[in-house]
């Protein structure tokens, strides 16, 4: 095992969560060697580094030629943040990683925006990665779902099966829970890290994506990243910047009201929103069909409640 996670006494795993991990483990070394598609989040953070204490590195591969290779798509809708992180974790725990280049965003079905936008998306990726299992004769390439994924509507997992992408957390029954009762039990950083979906998630469907608007929502979430707020979204609506935060992160946006107004406007957007609603998962699209509670103040309104 690196020696990364081996600063502090790790927690202990519930005994049904510890066997779980260890079929992942078994699963994983059935596999011989792998290449996982990992973004820096939680879940693919869990598969790489088991992968990597299972099989090592390809470059010190065994005569069976197994190894764990981390792959990081990279594209305008992945945070150029997230891969400065992700590079960073990989580095620490001394997973060999390479960078892929995806271009999804040249696909007209993606570009357009519909409702299975991360089919197009996943597809490209697991393309790509697909290509680089044949040209270099890797086993199996690996995801980050778990068992917590089963049952919501995820085109992208459709686009990964078709693919033969296996998913070591959900062959293992791992939930949500227990990949961050694992993370820190390995020590990893990212054990609590909210989840962080792509930035054309920020764009309601129809909404036609292009790199030049996730550069400015990229722009616009760093100025909240400056402030060290961890679960955020800037939700675009042409002119309209909607920041949806936890309830408990809005006196930071009173605390810093200029420079968030100020900093999101200059990345490209007339008016800027608070969504009193507070922060929840695929808010965009519920809200913009009139599905949602929501109750927008501009950022202008709320300097004036503090006068």
């Amino acid at each position: 095992m690196n020696q990364y996670a081996s600063h502090t006494t790790p927690p202990t795993l519930t005994a049904e969560t510890a066997a779980k991990l260890d079929a992942m483990r078994a699963t994983l070394r059935a596999y011989v060697s792998v290449i996982v598609a990992y973004s820096g989040g939680v879940d693919s953070a869990v598969v790489m580094t088991v992968a990597f204490q299972e099989l090592g590195g390809r470059s010190a591969a065994a005569s069976n030629g197994s190894g764990a290779l981390a792959c990081i798509g990279v594209s305008p809708s992945y945070p150029a943040r997230e891969m400065r992180d992700a590079v960073a974790l990989a580095d620490e725990i001394g997973v060999p990683y390479r960078l892929v280049e995806t271009e999804e965003y040249l696909d007209p079905n993606y570009a357009a925006n519909p409702n299975n936008r991360c089919y197009f998306c996943k597809s490209e990726l697991h393309n790509r990665l697909h290509e680089i299992l044949q040209e270099e004769d890797w086993g199996i390439v690996c995801d980050g779902t778990n068992a917590s994924d089963v049952g919501d509507d995820r085109p992208g997992m459709t686009a990964a099966r078709e693919r033969g992408v296996r998913s070591p957390l959900l062959e293992a029954g791992i939930t949500k829970a227990e990949v961050r009762d694992i993370a820190r039990h390995l020590g990893l950083p990212v054990w609590d890290k909210p989840a962080m979906a792509c930035l054309s998630s920020r764009v309601p469907h129809g909404t036609p994506i292009d790199p030049q608007l996730l550069r400015q929502i990229e722009a616009a979430e760093d100025v909240l990243v400056a402030l060290g707020l961890r679960q955020f979204r800037v939700r675009h609506h042409g002119e309209i910047a909607r920041l949806e935060l936890p309830p408990e992160d809005f006196p930071t946006v009173l605390a810093h009201f200029e420079e968030i107004d100020a900093g999101i406007k200059s990345a490209g957007y007339r008016y800027v929103t608070l969504d009193l609603a507070g922060f929840r998962s695929g808010g965009l699209n519920a809200a913009a069909n009139g599905h949602a509670d929501t109750t927008l103040i501009s950022v202008d309104e709320l300097m004036s409640f503090r006068q």
